[in-house]
């Protein structure tokens, strides 16, 4: 196919109006048009070549219009060919910026060295780019400035791993806005969490110590109020636990393993903190007391809970509380989480009038939270 043929798949009225109007508003409306075509319609290999041909020729225009036309219309094209993408991230800013912040031609050497280069607007928009990997995000928070920092922290399409966040916290040691939306993060390694106990305050610690897990000797101080400004719940921690059998054993050598700590967390559906719970105070292998809890039947239950040591007054609401464990879980599924822990505590407050009152006020006050959180406004999209 000719360069002809394609121009006029392309409308020569806009190719016209590009190579022949004074007017750069005019021009800059047929490179959109041009460009919005390329990218929707379907070439053949020779079309593919020709079409590239005029992007570079429209990379090259001299009216500022016409490239930031180009650049805005094919920033997230897979079209664009690299080296016009290339050209447009080191033109001036109104053309560059939305290059940098979409395209999916760029690789992360090329991110890497417009970031090395320091200029402040685009190691932003580098770092407001929807996916980031975690080299490119380390590199960021390594090379760029406080600004482009704040911001891929803030970017949750960014893989931030602990070398990064580490980078992040150590050379800005004093910002507390960058530590706080750190604890912002949906996924916090262990390590990380730790230090920015030590950084932030008030709602942003609060933030941290419920969604995040805590190194478990951190979490019993917290709870125990061994630090100032610390109150942490842990059967919260309970349900973050990523090596729950350490949390546990961690509790136990501290004489935090409490009856009233191991029914609260069963009542909150923490089940996996109740099974660890039972096997570290049985001192039963794990999988054979997750046998016993869940597959053998009420005299399973009953023999490992009372291998447990536990007052036996508890049992009652152990067994339920397992029961309507598996009711509770097969109707809200694991999707809706709040769900789950309001039905579980709703029953549970039901059915054990004898709970003892702390617990039946914890109960409540946790019942509570979940209905605020409930009831608050979700953003839209």
């Amino acid at each position: 196919m000719t360069v002809q043929s394609l121009r006029a798949r392309l409308s020569w009225s806009d190719v016209e109006t590009l190579t022949r109007s004074d007017s750069d508003d005019a021009r800059a409306e047929a490179a959109r048009k041009i460009c919005s075509r390329i990218n929707t319609i379907r070439l053949s290999d020779e079309e593919r070549i020709q079409a590239e041909q005029i992007l570079r020729l429209l990379a090259r225009d001299a009216t500022e219009l016409v490239r930031r036309a180009l650049a805005a219309t094919l920033r997230n094209s897979p079209k664009l060919p690299r080296d016009v993408a290339l050209k447009l991230a080191y033109d001036v800013e109104t053309v560059a910026l939305p290059i940098l912040e979409r395209s999916p031609m760029l690789s992360d050497k090329d991110l890497a060295e417009i970031i090395g280069a320091g200029d402040n607007a685009r190691q932003v928009a580098i770092a407001g780019r929807p996916a980031i990997s975690a080299p490119l995000s380390r590199f960021i928070a390594t090379k760029a400035g406080r600004e482009a920092v704040l911001r891929v922290v803030e970017n949750h399409g960014a893989e931030l791993d602990e070398a990064g966040l580490g980078t992040a916290i150590s050379r800005f040691p004093g910002d507390a806005d960058i530590a706080g939306t750190m604890t912002k993060r949906p996924t916090l390694p262990i390590g990380i969490a730790e230090k920015l106990i030590h950084l932030v305050s008030g709602a942003a610690f609060d933030h941290l110590v419920n969604n995040h897990e805590l190194p478990p000797q951190l979490a019993i101080e917290l709870a125990t109020g061994a630090r100032e400004r610390a109150t942490l719940d842990l059967a919260a921690q309970a349900g973050l636990a990523g090596d729950m059998q350490r949390f546990v054993q961690q509790l136990a050598l501290n004489e935090r393993l409490t009856p009233s700590l191991v029914i609260r967390a069963a009542l909150m559906g923490h089940m996996r903190f109740l099974e660890s719970a039972l096997s570290e105070l049985a001192g039963v292998p794990h999988r054979k007391t997750w046998l016993m809890v869940h597959d053998a039947g009420p005299l399973g239950l009953r023999a490992i809970f009372e291998r447990s040591g536990l007052p036996t007054r508890l049992f009652p609401a152990i067994r339920t509380a397992v029961s309507v464990y598996h009711a509770t879980e097969a109707e809200s599924g694991e999707g809706d989480r709040d769900s789950f822990r309001r039905k579980m505590i709703e029953r549970a407050l039901t059915q054990f009038q004898a709970l003892p009152r702390e617990d039946a006020d914890y109960l409540l006050d946790r019942l509570d939270a979940i209905e605020i959180l409930r009831d608050r406004p979700r953003k839209v999209a």
